[in-house]
């Protein structure tokens, strides 16, 4: 049976590595996109290839076009095809709004949606051409709700929720499911960069499974989507968030 290839944007460490685990641990070929985390991007590769799995890491600032464009050339040279495109990368930003700066609305949304629609208008025809194919996005419960001092980052997450829906039924009925994983408090760098410990402790009395979850659950999810389990499921924004989105 021939092997299916994940590419997996911003997945040298977090939520992105973690699906790049269970995805090289089911079988698929992986491809693995780093920009600031080599050493880290690198370590992983050695990780899932030691286990027996075909992957690759590629150096990719998500926001150049240059640079999507030789993450999905060299994807598709070494593995011949993209199966699922998990559209990962990302950066916060925890600020009160007037005093975000024009530079990081720009940094924000080029990396937080620019990058995914880039990475997805290439994927798309070689999907298109091979049948079929699953597109998963990950943007955030704030992307649902809205963050205090975090509406340039709620704005993106909420953003990449409605260009999920609305490519969802542009490729409906050409066997291209995409869908949306909106996390709760997940416990990453990212979170431990912008909140200090305490106030991630904190968090946790406004989620009623009173936990922070593991990266493992959100990459637990894009498997699923990717599976053929999920092939009735599309235009979807599925929470993962311990109950605190109800």
């Amino acid at each position: 049976m021939k092997r299916k290839t994940v590419l997996i944007t911003g997945s040298s460490r977090g939520i992105g590595a973690e699906i790049a685990r269970h995805f090289a641990e089911n079988g698929y070929n992986v491809v693995i996109n780093y920009f600031q985390s080599k050493d880290k991007a690198m370590a992983l590769l050695e990780e899932i290839t030691q286990k027996g799995a075909n992957a690759i890491a590629v150096y990719a600032d998500i926001r150049q076009e240059k640079d999507v464009q030789n993450l999905f050339d060299t994807a598709t040279k070494t593995f011949g095809h993209i199966d699922v495109l998990v559209n990962n990368a990302g950066i916060a930003l925890t600020k009160l709004v007037f005093d975000c700066t024009t530079e990081e609305f720009d940094n924000l949304f080029f990396t937080n949606i620019k990058g995914n629609f880039m990475m997805t208008r290439l994927v798309v025809p070689q999907m298109l051409s091979n049948g079929g194919g699953k597109i998963i996005n990950i943007s955030s419960i704030w992307g649902q709700t809205g963050g205090a001092m975090e509406a340039l980052y709620s704005s993106t997450k909420g953003a990449i929720i409605s260009f999920t829906k609305a490519l969802a039924k542009e490729y409906a009925l050409s066997n291209i499911t995409v869908n949306t994983i909106a996390p709760g408090v997940i416990d990453t760098d990212m979170i431990r960069s912008v909140h200090t410990d305490e106030e991630v402790e904190m968090v946790k009395e406004f989620i009623p499974m009173n936990k922070i979850a593991h990266p493992k659950e959100v990459a637990t999810m894009a498997l699923f989507l990717a599976s053929d389990k999920a092939n009735y499921i599309t235009g979807q924004v599925l929470g993962v968030n311990g109950g605190m989105y109800i």
